[in-house]
C-alpha cells in the first residue's frame, strides 16, 4: 500500500516536471524571437537602470 502511494507520487511529480519544462522552454523561445520582456521595457534606454513609476529616470536624461 505504501509502495503504491510512493509510486503514484513519483509519477505525478514526473508529469508536473514535464509540463513545467514545456512552460519554461516556450517562454525562452518567445524571448529568443526578439519580443521584449516586461523588465526590459522598464529600463531606461540611456543608462540601463530600471524605471519605477512613470516619472523620468534618475540619470536625468530624457527617455527616447
Amino acid at each position: 500500500m505504501v509502495a503504491k502511494l510512493v509510486l503514484l507520487f513519483l509519477v505525478i511529480m514526473g508529469v508536473i516536471g514535464i509540463f513545467g519544462g514545456w512552460k519554461t522552454k516556450s517562454a525562452k523561445r518567445l524571448r529568443d524571437l526578439g519580443r521584449m520582456t516586461r523588465l526590459d521595457a522598464q529600463k531606461c534606454p540611456a543608462c540601463g537602470r530600471y524605471n519605477i513609476g512613470k516619472g523620468p529616470c534618475a540619470c536625468g536624461r530624457e527617455k527616447r
